[in-house]
């Protein structure tokens, strides 16, 4: 299952640190029922967020690099990152509702 959301480790500095805007960051896997679920979910709300955050996904088997320099151990996991940092984390699956009002607290 492609995704043009998704975010290799070459790229993850310029498209997440240094982004001036919010970015949501969906760590999952294709193996991961609870990723898969929300995945539609992930786009609508990238698409509904344009402009005012953005959302990327990182694949944790193909990404192994950055899941583990981010200390992710459960997935699904959103970790919303803002001026380079880290400022929020959700782990496990949820309601659009409940990821998009995860990002726009932030936004």
């Amino acid at each position: 299952m492609g995704s043009n959301l998704a975010v290799k480790a070459s790229e993850f500095e310029s498209t997440v640190l240094q982004s001036d805007v919010p970015v949501l960051v969906d760590f999952w896997a294709t193996w991961c029922r609870p990723c898969v679920s929300i995945g539609p979910f992930i786009e609508e709300i990238a698409q509904e967020m344009a402009g005012r955050a953005k959302v990327v996904k990182v694949n944790v088997d193909e990404e192994g690099d950055v899941a583990m320099k981010y200390g992710i151990m459960s997935i699904p996991a959103l970790v919303v990152f803002k001026n380079g940092q880290e400022v929020d984390r959700m782990v496990g699956a949820g309601p659009k509702e409940t990821l998009k009002a995860f990002l726009e607290k932030h936004v």
